[in-house]
């Protein structure tokens, strides 16, 4: 059994879904291992992870759309806004989808379906640059 880990940075440019799956698969591939289980790990309380369609782009609007009408930005609705409007309904939406991933590793290959993408969703207005720590363990 092997380990591997790393962080890796991903700059956002406000709220949306960037996709990180190049990167991960390709350092995925550089630790030569076959059969294995890659977890993600985002270090934020206002971004999350998700896998998500990867083809169509409407899918990435409907999801912005759906988090914008569950978790509202309204400042009457919520007691924490330290950094902002957008402060508390950046958390919750990042408890809704969650901060870490799990794939499979099998035959050298992570097993996305065909149209999964991983994404950092980025549920804050501004920009900003997130960290994702990588763990592989596998053989």
């Amino acid at each position: 059994m092997r380990q591997a880990t790393t962080i890796i940075t991903v700059d956002t440019y406000g709220q949306g879904l960037t996709e990180i799956t190049r990167p991960v698969t390709a350092w995925v591939r550089e630790q030569g291992m076959g059969e294995g289980l890659l977890t993600l790990f985002c270090r934020h309380t206002s971004a999350s992870l998700i896998i998500q369609e990867n083809a169509a782009p409407e899918v990435k609007t409907d999801i912005l759309d759906y988090f914008a009408r569950i978790a509202p930005e309204d400042a009457r609705a919520y007691a924490h806004d330290d950094e902002g409007p957008d402060d508390m309904p950046a958390h919750l939406r990042s408890i809704l989808t969650g901060v870490h991933l799990s794939v499979p590793l099998i035959g050298g290959r992570l097993m996305l379906g065909t149209w999964q993408g991983i994404y950092l969703f980025e549920h804050r207005r501004a920009p900003h640059r997130r960290q994702i720590a990588i763990h592989m363990a596998g053989v």
